[in-house]
């Protein structure tokens, strides 16, 4: 007979089953297709994706689930919160039976898998997607790229590209068959932060099981990561990797970890010089720190040029990284907040605002990098690793465009080296449950010939969805309504001072 808090785990699990499931069946509407995909000439998914009470439907599934699959990974955190001995089996138990259901999902709040196949297309064909945008290719729109890249060069490292350019010439002309397979290769990623971050949250004294579900088992890492099949994924387990084996000394081969986890994207490369500082050693004196750093230069621009090389694009990738503009900025984003601002009162005294963005963003990265180079020369060894976290941080925080995703980029240093429970982990739960509204009501597939009078609606009704979970979560559900509150009051601004 089995013991009553395992029969409770096992609810709690199967309940994160049953909202990753509705997330499957609610992406079969709202989820993203190329017009090519034969799925689009099935009458089951013609019935979802045409009618308006399909995707009505399937727009409630899709919020429900994320409510669902969020009060199941709140529900762990509680039934495990000592992180005792089995805690990290459970976790990783948790990650897999959650993430089956969206391994087949249709992808949902995301449709740059599309952009993937188009970039592989773009080597397939010889062209440079450094300086080629996909409009140039035959049958880019039908193929389901977003009109975003169509002229844009990639901001992807070259290693990506040759993955790209594999999944297009072993799949063939099945876009279907290429989204599993660049789903299973960001798996990849995430079953590389399931297996480094635990131990790099032991090498800071932190449990790792607790770690582990702060990142992996957080539904906003599973949504993406794995519905989405976003690359970051394996750019983010990649780079957990590299860190953990600096932290174990293995410089050479966290240079080389670290290497493939900018060749997927090279915002990484922040990472680098930490990297070197690790490598170096805790009692390092600074002639020996600077031999150290110019030893992983070397390494990774000898990798760097031998891939360059291989592939015919050298350095493109950087030269892409330092002007790439993106799509101008996120509301929500600090600097895009004070974009619209800056932009709003010249205007209203008639001036020119075309170049408040790039000015505000040009100043972004100055001070971003700023920030980096005084964290990498001040602070303690054993901080290393979070001072890395916040240097990261600055980079991505002090730019226009935040994505969701982004976030997630830094989840795993901050959870490996420690979140207080007070404010800190309050405020990651506060982000997680922001970014999934915003997430369930944003990019929503909906056919052009419903889109005028369909597409503010079903916003509407996820967002109404939202909200009403979200209160009723925080305030009002007698098994999770203490979580916040209990975390309020260990802030230290609401403890009251001793008497003398």
């Amino acid at each position: 007979m089995r013991s009553q808090p395992e029969a409770g785990i096992n609810r709690t699990l199967l309940s994160g089953v049953i909202g990753a499931s509705l997330l499957l069946f609610g992406s079969f509407g709202t989820g993203w297709l190329a017009s090519v995909s034969p799925l689009n000439r099935d009458p089951f998914f013609i019935m979802l994706r045409t009618e308006a009470a399909g995707v009505i439907t399937c727009v409630i599934l899709l919020a429900i689930g994320c409510w669902l699959l969020f009060r199941s990974w709140w529900r762990l955190g509680q039934k495990l919160r000592d992180w005792g001995e089995g805690s990290l089996k459970i976790v990783r138990r948790a990650v897999w039976l959650w993430s089956i259901p969206m391994f087949v999902a249709l992808p949902i709040m995301s449709r740059d898998v599309f952009a993937y196949i188009g970039q592989g297309r773009l080597v397939d064909a010889g062209q440079d997607p450094y300086v080629d945008g996909i409009s140039s290719l035959n049958n880019w729109f039908q193929l389901g790229t977003d009109t975003m890249w169509a002229q844009d060069g990639t901001p992807y490292g070259p290693l990506y590209l040759s993955i790209e350019y594999l999944v297009v010439n072993i799949v063939g002309g099945s876009t279907d068959a290429a989204i599993l397979a660049f789903r299973a290769i960001a798996f990849i990623g995430v079953l590389l932060c399931l297996h480094f971050v635990p131990k790099l949250a032991e090498l800071h004294s932190v449990p790792g099981a607790k770690a582990a579900w702060m990142t992996v088992a957080n539904p906003l890492f599973l949504v993406n990561f794995v519905a989405s099949a976003h690359n970051d994924a394996l750019m983010t387990g990649l780079s957990v990797w590299a860190v953990y084996l600096a932290c174990k000394r293995h410089g050479f081969w966290a240079i080389v970890v670290l290497a493939a986890s900018i060749g997927v994207k090279p915002i990484t490369l922040v990472l680098l010089p930490f990297i070197g500082l690790l490598w170096a050693g805790p009692n390092a004196t600074w002639p020996r720190r600077i031999l150290y750093w110019f030893y992983s230069g070397m390494i990774f621009l000898a990798l760097m040029t031998a891939v360059g090389w291989l592939n015919g694009y050298w350095f493109g990738w950087l030269d892409v990284m330092l002007n790439y503009t993106g799509a101008g900025f996120s509301i929500f984003a600090p600097l895009g907040l004070m974009t619209v601002a800056i932009s709003s009162i010249f205007q209203s005294f008639g001036w020119e605002s075309d170049g408040v963005l790039s000015v505000i963003k040009t100043a972004g990265r100055l001070i971003g990098v700023l920030m980096a180079i005084v964290l990498m020369f001040r602070g303690k060894y054993s901080h290393l690793v979070q001072r890395m976290a916040i240097a990261f941080s600055a980079i991505v925080v002090l730019s226009p465009v935040i994505q969701p995703w982004y976030l997630l980029w830094l989840l795993p240093f901050f959870a490996a080296t420690g979140l207080r429970d007070d404010w800190q982990m309050l405020w990651l739960h506060l982000t997680t449950i922001f970014f999934l509204a915003y997430q369930a009501a944003d990019q929503i597939f909906v056919w052009q010939f419903l889109q005028d009078s369909l597409v503010p609606r079903v916003q509407m009704i996820s967002w109404g969805i939202s909200i009403a979970c979200a209160v009723y979560l925080v305030f009002f559900d007698p098994k999770t309504k203490t979580i916040c509150p209990d975390l309020l009051s260990s802030t230290n601004w609401l403890k009251k001072p001793k008497k003398a």
